[in-house]
């Protein structure tokens, strides 16, 4: 019995919909997650590799050992909280560069930018920098993209198909639908603005537990915020920083009772 070409479609589309199926912590988000964590640490570990061979580590013997500090407090917070941070490898750099800038690489290798030292001028203001990067990796942000990519990627290949003659128009139109292709300020941008308030929600979480002032990321934000020009929002993969301000005023609430119960 011969199937319907639209048969096939959902099924395909179906098969990687329920391949790696995840939820974010603290938020429980569903995500599509088609990567192991042992293939996104890896990964993780090579590119930090390139980065200690391409990058200046400072040699602020001040800056290194407050990244350190807080890194070690919130990695220790992270490995008793969220199972996916005991496999990690915790380490800490400081890359010598007036760019405000940090990251964590899957694994736990975080990388933070002497530049952001102008922004953070204490330990709960780099705290919420550090916490959001961390939160990052904790939800698996960078598979979660990369699986998306191996999505658009397979309906690509279908919809290749379709326009072979394998289909019609309808079926053309269902397919780029369903994957968003084309359509990157609609899907992808509003996308990557969902994992980055997820990692605010997440940082602020990991920050309260280990005893930082969740507050101190309004006054971080506040103070990026007047400096410089930043994109309009729907051209950025990162939310304005007014309405990051506005969205961590929301989650305060949630998360001060938190550091009440563990602030030293």
């Amino acid at each position: 019995m011969k199937i319907p070409f639209k048969k096939i479609i959902f099924g395909a589309i179906l098969a990687l919909l329920f391949i790696g199926c995840s939820k974010a912590p603290v938020t429980g988000r569903t995500q599509l997650i088609t990567i192991s964590p042992q293939e996104e640490m890896s990964l993780g570990f090579q590119s930090a590799k390139e980065v200690l061979k391409t990058e200046k580590i400072t040699q602020d013997p001040k800056q290194n050992e407050m990244v350190k500090r807080i890194g070690e407090r919130i990695a220790k917070t992270a490995n008793s909280n969220y199972p996916i941070a005991k496999n990690f490898t915790w380490e800490f750099f400081v890359i010598d560069k007036d760019e405000a800038n940090a990251f964590c690489l899957p694994g736990g290798k975080v990388f933070v930018y002497t530049g952001i030292f102008k922004f953070a001028s204490n330990d709960d203001e780099l705290s919420a920098v550090m916490g959001h990067e961390i939160g990052h990796a904790l939800a698996r942000h960078g598979a979660e993209r990369m699986s998306r990519g191996q999505l658009e990627q397979a309906g690509s290949e279908i919809l290749n198909a379709v326009m072979q003659g394998r289909g019609n128009p309808q079926n053309t139109a269902m397919v780029m639908q369903a994957f968003g292709i084309g359509t990157q300020l609609g899907v992808s941008l509003p996308h990557s603005r969902t994992q980055e308030y997820e990692a605010d929600m997440i940082g602020l979480v990991l920050m309260a537990k280990a005893g930082y002032n969740p507050k101190y990321a309004l006054s971080f934000w506040e103070k990026f915020a007047k400096d410089g020009q930043t994109p309009p929002e729907y051209l950025s993969t990162h939310p304005a920083p007014t309405n990051r301000i506005a969205k961590i005023k929301a989650m305060l609430p949630k998360v001060m009772p938190i550091y009440e119960a563990n602030k030293r």
